[in-house]
């Protein structure tokens, strides 16, 4: 039989079901198994079109998060870090943060997982929000030699994690518009 090609739409019901089960029992408990059967698919199915569960999971996150940080200019980095968070809202950030402290521990004991993570989702977010900043410097709303530039991956993220382990509460756009008004603009200067 000659190897087809998954319809959009049945990629689509793929990933959901991958991150229904990746959020229901984590990353170490998610079989291949499971996933077929979720889907009322073949497991030879699944590796033919993904190779490894590492690569299932990763695809189906980057599917879920279409926002291209890079494609998104208002003019101003204030502007544009409203646009971004305008395109998630509360439920599915929640879901977001839940998916990410399944993956945060699995990832130490998986190094597939973390490049995976890394080549798919990490870099080209890190490449897109480098792309946000330089323009911002280039319309000389931040200066070049700010310092807190290189940091401000670690500030997102550190909102994110800490928001749960300070004040057990989840993230949400309210949180994180917060935030960048009283820490991230400021150390930016903007």
């Amino acid at each position: 039989m000659a190897r087809s090609r998954l319809t959009p739409e049945r990629e689509s019901e793929l990933y959901a079901a991958v991150l229904d089960l990746l959020g229901e029992v984590g990353y170490e408990a998610l079989t291949m198994d499971a996933v077929a059967a979720r889907t009322r698919s073949s497991k030879a199915t699944l590796y033919r079109q993904w190779g490894s569960k590492a690569e299932l999971v990763v695809k189906a996150l980057r599917h879920n998060k279409p926002v291209q940080l890079a494609e998104i200019d208002t003019g101003s980095l204030r502007g544009d870090f409203h646009a971004v968070l305008q395109r998630t809202d509360d439920c599915q950030m929640e879901k977001n943060s839940a998916l990410m402290r399944g993956l945060g521990q699995a990832v130490h004991n998986n190094p597939d997982l973390f490049q995976a993570l890394r080549e798919l989702l990490i870099e080209p977010e890190l490449t897109g929000l480098g792309l946000m900043l330089q323009r911002a410097v280039d319309r000389g709303e931040v200066r070049p030699d700010n310092p807190a530039l290189s940091y401000l991956p670690h500030m997102m993220i550190g909102a994110f994690a800490a928001r749960e382990l300070v004040e057990d509460r989840p993230v949400d756009q309210a949180f994180l518009i917060d935030y960048a008004e009283a820490v991230v603009f400021p150390a930016l200067g903007v």
